[in-house]
């Protein structure tokens, strides 16, 4: 199951590192999104995440 970024997004980044198969990326427009073809659904991404804007599908 794939996560998803919500608007809560701040665009800090943290979650970037903490993904094992380098699922998240930065957008032209600077925001951060997840490949949700690439997400293996292990969630270590919504625990690095400040601002709790990362939620499973």
């Amino acid at each position: 199951m794939a996560y998803k970024i919500s608007d809560k997004c701040t665009a800090c980044g943290k979650c970037k590192p903490a993904c094992p198969v380098e699922a998240i990326v930065e957008t032209e427009d600077k925001k951060i999104k997840i490949d949700s073809d690439a997400c293996v659904g292990c969630g270590v991404c919504a625990d690095e995440c400040p601002s709790e804007a990362i939620a499973d599908l």
